[in-house]
Parts: C-alpha cells; sequence; structure tokens
C-alpha cells in the first residue's frame, strides 16, 4: 500500500503483520514531532486501567490515562486543543498541541476548566531514532495517514480506532478489522 511520507500530525496505523509485537499491536499513534533527529508520537487507542487521580494526589480527575508508548513509561506526558489555556504549549499541527505548563494543568484541573475531551494524557512516549522509521516504513509495519479528524482527534479517538482505521483503508485491512487481537482465539 502506498502511503504518506511522515509528518508531524500525521497517524501511524500498525499494520495488521505487527501481531506480536506487544507495544504496537493495532495501535494508532499520533507523530508529534518528525525530523532528520527522530520522531516521537503517542499511541491513541491504548488506555490503562488506572486514571489521573491515581497518578497525581492533587487532582480528583479520574481521566483515562494512556500508554503513549514504550519509551519513558515513568513520565506522564500530554497533548491538548486549549493552548490559550495552558502556556508554553507546542503545536503539533490542526490545533493539536503538545506539553506545556503542567503547574498551569493542575490549576486548570483543579478549578473545572479542563474537560477530558479537552487533553490527554499518557505515561510514556513511542519514539524513533533517525531513520528508524523510515525503515519501519518500508518493512511494512505501518502505513502513514492524515489526520483528518483535525483538533477534534482527543473527542473521536477510541479502543476501537484501530479497527475502524482498517475499515477505513479497505480492501485487504478490512478483513483484518474483525480478526482476534491473539491470534490463537481464531
Amino acid at each position: 500500500m502506498i502511503t504518506l511520507k511522515p509528518e508531524k500530525g500525521h497517524l501511524l496505523i500498525a499494520e495488521p503483520s505487527i501481531i506480536g509485537d506487544m507495544s504496537f499491536n493495532r495501535s494508532v499513534i499520533l507523530l508529534a514531532d518528525h525530523s532528520s533527529e527522530g520522531t516521537i508520537g503517542f499511541i491513541m487507542n491504548k488506555p490503562l486501567k488506572f486514571t489521573l487521580n491515581e497518578l497525581i494526589s492533587t487532582t480528583d480527575k479520574s481521566f483515562k490515562v494512556y500508554n503513549g508508548g514504550p519509551v519513558e513509561q515513568d513520565n506522564l506526558f500530554f497533548i491538548h486543543t486549549v493552548p490559550h489555556l495552558i502556556p508554553d504549549s507546542i503545536e503539533i499541527s490542526l490545533g493539536i498541541y503538545w506539553g506545556g505548563d503542567f503547574d498551569k494543568v493542575l490549576e486548570l484541573l483543579t478549578t473545572n476548566q479542563l474537560k477530558e475531551t479537552d487533553i490527554r494524557f499518557f505515561l510514556g512516549y513511542s519514539g524513533w531514532e533517525p531513520n528508524q522509521l523510515e525503515n519501519e516504513l518500508s518493512a511494512n509495519s505501518w502505513v502513514v495517514t492524515k489526520n483528518e479528524f483535525a483538533n477534534e482527534l482527543i473527542k473521536k479517538c477510541c479502543n476501537n480506532f484501530w479497527k475502524d482505521k482498517m475499515l477505513e483503508l479497505g480492501g485487504e485491512y478490512s478483513i483484518w478489522s474483525n480478526a482476534p487481537e491473539n491470534p490463537s482465539y481464531n
């Protein structure tokens, strides 16, 4: 399949062929940065079994926390759509921002100025060294697509995101959309 070249704001969709990879099996990743120095992204469709208030004692918000990827899983990262509220944010693209002043985020949570549809929290991130992602693309591990949801991605992205993307890709991908996550269940 011919796909786009990776760029900030694009989505990486795991090919069905990477079934054995526990980190990336059925992942859809938002690329937060892509340059000659490497690539950083966040897995959008892998919620963890605990919530924000279980990680940060100063908030009572039970927002879902997602597995962002296998790198630095002891660190909390976030993307959001409210740069006017969170100083020092970096635009990824299409109205989605990465990071910013975390103390301000905590204040906004305390004063109920952030909704779960404004912000998404991740433990860890997905990272690739220079040329590593290109090599994985050449090996047909990923499909690159545009983020057609723009800044609505946080609201639209759910557990069935990979399945939905397989159906959108059509053809042979449609068959994979209904395959069990663990092939031994088949």
